[in-house]
Parts: C-alpha cells; sequence; structure tokens
C-alpha cells in the first residue's frame, strides 16, 4: 500500500499543497473542475494504482472554496465532516427535492447525496488542525452567485460551512474503491453575489499550503 493520494481541482491547488508537504509519501495531483471529471478522475487514479499493486491508503479532497459567512470566513481551514451533492435532485413547485428523497432505488444513487468523511481520517486531521472548522461541505456544479441562492443554501443545509465543485465526486470514487476520503478546504471568498473584488485567493492558497503538514 503506497501513501495518501490528495487531489486539487486546478494546479496552483497542487502547488499550493506541495509547496507545505512534510511527508514524501503523499502524492498530489489536479485532476480538473467540477464533481463528474473530479469523480472520473479519482476513480482512475485509484484503479491504476490498485491494479499496479499500490494502493492507495486514503484519499483528500483539498483546495480552495467559498464559505458561508459567519461559519467560515475567508482565510480559515475546513474540515469537511461530510460531502454533500447540493444540487442533485429535482425542482419542484414546492422546492428542490433531493436526490435520496425520489423514490430511486439507492443502489443505483453509489452513495446517495450524502458522503460521510471517514472517522478516522477526519479525527487526524483534526488533531492536525485543531483550529480548523469542521462542518459538512457542499458540492455544486455552479458556483452560487446570489442573495436568493444563498439563503436556499443555507435553509436547506443549515449545518454546511463551505461549497466546492469537487468533493462529492471524489467522495464517491473512494467509497467506490473502499478507500477512506475526507475533504479540506481553505476558504477563498464568502458565498453571496458574485464579487471577484471580494476574492482573496493569495491568501487562500498560502493558507492551504500552511495546512499542508495535516496531510500524511
Amino acid at each position: 500500500m503506497t501513501g495518501l493520494l490528495v487531489v486539487t481541482a486546478v494546479p496552483a491547488e497542487a502547488d499550493a499543497v506541495r509547496a507545505g508537504l512534510t511527508d514524501p509519501t503523499v502524492t498530489v495531483t489536479p485532476i480538473g473542475v467540477g464533481p463528474a471529471v473530479a469523480g472520473a478522475a479519482t476513480a482512475r487514479l485509484l484503479a491504476l494504482a490498485e491494479a499496479a499493486g499500490r494502493p492507495y491508503r486514503a484519499v483528500v479532497s483539498a483546495g480552495v472554496a467559498g464559505g458561508f459567512t459567519g461559519r467560515a470566513e475567508v482565510g480559515d481551514t475546513v474540515l469537511g465532516t461530510a460531502s454533500i451533492a447540493a444540487d442533485l435532485g429535482a425542482e419542484s413547485p414546492d422546492g428542490f427535492i433531493p436526490v435520496d428523497e425520489l423514490g430511486m432505488p439507492s443502489a443505483l444513487l453509489g452513495a446517495g447525496s450524502r458522503v460521510p468523511a471517514d472517522p478516522g481520517l477526519l479525527a487526524a486531521l483534526r488533531a492536525a488542525l485543531p483550529t480548523a472548522t469542521a462542518g459538512p461541505v457542499l458540492t455544486v456544479s455552479t458556483v452560487t452567485g446570489t442573495t436568493a441562492s444563498t439563503d436556499e443554501l443555507r435553509r436547506r443545509h443549515p449545518e454546511a460551512v463551505a461549497e466546492a465543485m469537487e468533493g462529492y465526486g471524489v467522495a464517491v470514487a473512494a467509497a467506490q474503491a473502499g478507500v477512506p476520503f475526507a475533504e479540506l478546504r481553505t476558504i477563498s471568498n464568502p458565498i453571496g453575489p458574485r464579487d471577484r473584488d471580494a476574492w482573496r485567493l493569495r491568501e487562500a492558497l498560502a493558507a492551504l499550503t500552511a495546512a499542508a503538514p495535516a496531510l500524511r
């Protein structure tokens, strides 16, 4: 068995993680943006490692994210207690219906719309990052950019601390492979009306580098 696999969306995130790593056995790979490519790419990496007789012991989805104001502020580090597919489901006159409530056989859903982090892996990360905020991280295919959609997400997911675009895809790939999974994010912007001037990518990437020694 080989070391930890850390997947990020883009090369800048991967570079930030590598800059802070202290464990040379950790593999860091950028895999693309969005849950579909993240799931497919992670599944391929896990399958190739297993076929080579060197399976990864765990996988972490890492990178920057938007934070819910009052729960995770810009520059904070977040540990996902679960990764939730926040926009997987159906619209209705009465509001959004999560895929879990649509009456589909659970076997077809894989892990459902919520994948909890591996307890042991999460506990190790929390011990290494005691000031990190822990809570569910939402996975979305479209970044939230209005007050109305932000309020709706807060209503549907009152415990969520952040949103990103890959965690759920990585989590499902890990679950299918039987590999422990966790999500680590640093906050680059508040979730709300889209305002690029409010984004602090440099600070979030620096926070990612500072958190990287926990990945071991």
